[in-house]
């Protein structure tokens, strides 16, 4: 087992909000190779001893939690959930950084013949729901059900996020895939999930505008510019549909116009996915375990 500590606790400057937990040098023995995890654990976790609690598996874990970590801007994953604590949303934030050169690697399952990149993921999927999960399931009070488990990412990120959400229907049965990169590997995640089964579960989808556009673009009105992002978010989300995935049911797809690919386009969008996804987990607000209990029909 791993020894988990305050990350605040060893860190004198840092941005943190709340009960971040690290562990370090954890191994994959399906990658083989280390890294750090990060837990963010809920508001009420140490007033509620009895609570178990969804759990939320993000990628770029580096980015999420302490603007000092991040390489590319924080998604202030902390705040963010600070603040949703009070509207009776709540979870366990697990962080998984990439691995730096890897990164790309690891976060597609298919080999892009062009970049010469890719096709490590089915592996990086397995350590996620194999090495990852029994984890936090076995250290933390989780609610270790599918129906309870969710895993978000962008960019890349995103990609093998909705790679994970339709290969292991088992694990995860939320997805916050935002920005996806559906370009990669000549969009060979379509006819995946084309022929991926339907499952009841949530999908968040999301895309900015001017994603991939220049300086001169990014300043056109909404609506006159087009990228391989937004195309392709929006033929992933017309695919979703067709398989029976309902708008509002079981699937969420947002654009936000003029918003470019970065991760503060991400931190902004946060709040609304996490109101989604976790729409069924929701305290405080009537009976929502009977209202929104939609993993059951």
């Amino acid at each position: 087992m791993y020894t988990w500590y305050s990350y605040t606790e060893q860190r004198m400057l840092h941005t943190v909000v709340g009960d971040l937990r690290v562990a370090d040098a954890v191994y994959s023995p399906q990658l083989h190779n280390r890294r750090k995890l990060y837990a963010l654990l809920p508001r009420s976790y140490a007033a509620d001893a009895a609570r178990r609690y969804p759990v939320i598996y993000m990628q770029d874990g580096q980015n999420l939690f302490d603007q000092l970590l991040s390489y590319a801007g924080e998604w202030r994953v902390d705040e963010t959930m600070a603040a949703l604590a009070g509207e009776g949303f709540e979870a366990i934030v697990v962080g998984i950084p990439n691995m730096g050169v890897r990164r790309i690697d690891e976060y597609s399952p298919f080999k892009d013949s062009r970049l010469r990149r890719g096709g490590r993921g089915d592996w990086y999927v397995a350590f996620m729901a194999e090495t990852v999960k029994p984890l936090i399931d076995a250290t933390f009070r989780t609610m270790p059900e599918r129906e309870h488990t969710a895993v978000i990412g962008s960019s890349m990120g995103g990609l093998i996020s909705l790679y994970a959400f339709f290969s292991r229907p088992d694990v995860f049965g939320m997805a916050g895939v935002m920005s996806p990169s559906l370009w990669f590997a000549q969009e060979a995640i379509f006819p995946f999930v084309e022929q991926a089964p339907f499952r009841p579960s949530r999908l968040y989808i999301d895309v900015g505008t001017h994603e991939g556009a220049d300086t001169r673009l990014a300043r056109r009105p909404p609506h006159t510019y087009t990228s391989r992002y937004l195309t392709a978010a929006r033929r992933l989300r017309d695919m979703l549909l067709a398989k029976g995935y309902l708008v509002g049911t079981y699937l969420r797809y947002d654009e936000e116009e003029l918003a470019t690919h970065n991760e503060a386009a991400w931190a902004r969008r946060l709040p609304e996915a996490l109101r989604f996804l976790l729409a069924g987990h929701r305290q405080g607000a009537g009976t929502p375990a009977l209202a929104e209990r939609w993993w059951e029909f």
